[in-house]
């Protein structure tokens, strides 16, 4: 794995996935989940089986909320924590035919502390539910009319038994140096496999490299004069999306950017992990496809027929795509699995000099089918 995170600066874009940013705070919650919204089958509180949903978004200004619930028919049970803070809170509540959803959350000693209401609806995007309302405290209490906007999105997690993926984060800011560290990597917990934790130390060890390298960038040389007071610092943000997560295979996208006091502009790579849970090791491109196949070609083909087509809206150009999503491995090293098909991150300055930001293209497994081996890594979801 390639990922020395500044080159693990990883976005996959998310790897060419879509980045489910979680909707803003003071965007109105019934325009976020849709007037309208498109129910999942199970909706009708028919569906006797348990579902267990992961979720990643915001209450107000706290963007770093994870939730998780289980869903019996019409009723939820879960809890909720916040990546900064760490204390899980549990959840309890319903949805109906329409999608109303009411979630009511309690402390430790079992008693009311606050109340989610809103929706309950389906992406039309990418099929996953969204979850969008306000959060109030108990209906009594002082304040209790007093509304704050909620808005998580669900995220491609099937694991069985008591297996969690969860987020762990590296926050650090340095008045005298001026600069700020955000950095965020996924951790398998629960389960029995012994190849969690080789997938923990694989994302682990770099994001901490990348870390301390950062660190080690700022601390001033002897000679060096002091940075002057007010002046704007430097940063470095590491994130992460999850596209597909299971028991025996995982693919995670990372956007790594950073920002040098007196650098004329950010810098934002991207990378993947997508690891063989079942094998224990790292997956490569080839490993999805038949042995001799010229599967490059074939993702090429798409990607640059897709891009041509963003390029009209986005500042692309056509040179500039031909040479920056050419048939060749280089250009190729941040994809991520997906059950629709395989996400292919390009960062901007492959595909034009114009570009904002990092592009993605999906690319469908039905126009790979006849490359695919239908026994590796996609083979299920090809078929």
């Amino acid at each position: 794995m390639k990922i020395s995170i500044l080159v693990f600066c990883l976005i996959i874009s998310v790897g060419c996935r879509k980045a489910a940013a979680p909707p803003s705070a003071s965007a109105p919650p019934q325009a976020q989940a849709g007037a309208s919204p498109q129910l999942d089958h199970s909706q009708g509180g028919a569906t006797p089986s348990a579902q267990t949903k992961h979720f990643k978004g915001s209450i107000g200004s706290s963007l770093d909320l994870q939730m998780k619930l289980v869903r019996t028919g019409d009723q939820l049970a879960g809890s909720y924590f916040y990546q900064k803070v760490g204390t899980r809170i549990d959840l309890r509540g319903s949805v109906d035919k329409d999608g109303n959803l009411t979630l009511e959350e309690f402390d430790k000693s079992g008693k009311q502390t606050g109340l989610f209401k809103g929706l309950w609806a389906v992406d039309a995007n990418d099929g996953l539910i969204t979850l969008a309302g306000n959060w109030s405290k108990p209906p009594g209490e002082k304040d209790s009319d007093k509304k704050t906007a909620f808005s998580v999105h669900e995220e491609p997690i099937a694991f069985t038994g008591d297996v969690d993926l969860v987020a762990k984060q590296i926050k650090e800011s340095n008045k005298k140096l001026m600069y700020d560290i955000d950095a965020r990597y996924p951790q398998l917990t629960g389960g029995s496999n012994p190849n969690f934790e080789k997938f923990n130390q694989v994302v682990r060890a770099p994001v901490l490299k990348e870390v301390a390298g950062f660190k080690k960038a700022m601390a001033p040389e002897e000679s060096e004069e002091p940075r002057p007071e007010g002046s704007m610092g430097s940063d470095l943000n590491v994130s992460y999306e999850v596209a597909l997560a299971q028991d025996d295979l995982i693919s995670v996208g990372f956007s790594i950017g950073s920002y040098y006091q007196g650098a004329a502009h950010p810098n934002t790579v991207s990378d993947v992990v997508n690891y063989d849970l079942k094998n224990g090791k790292l997956l490569k491109l080839a490993d999805l496809f038949k042995p001799g196949a010229k599967y490059l070609q074939a993702i090429a083909n798409y990607c640059i027929a897709d891009l041509k087509k963003q390029g009209k809206d986005k500042g692309l150009l056509d040179e500039e795509i031909q040479n920056g999503a050419a048939p060749n491995a280089k250009n190729y090293q941040s994809w991520t699995i997906t059950k629709k098909g395989l996400g292919i991150s390009f960062d901007a300055y492959q595909v034009g000099p114009y570009a904002a930001g990092p592009q993605y293209v999906l690319v469908p497994y039905s126009s790979l089918k006849d490359l695919i081996n239908p026994e590796g890594p996609v083979g299920q979801f090809a078929k």
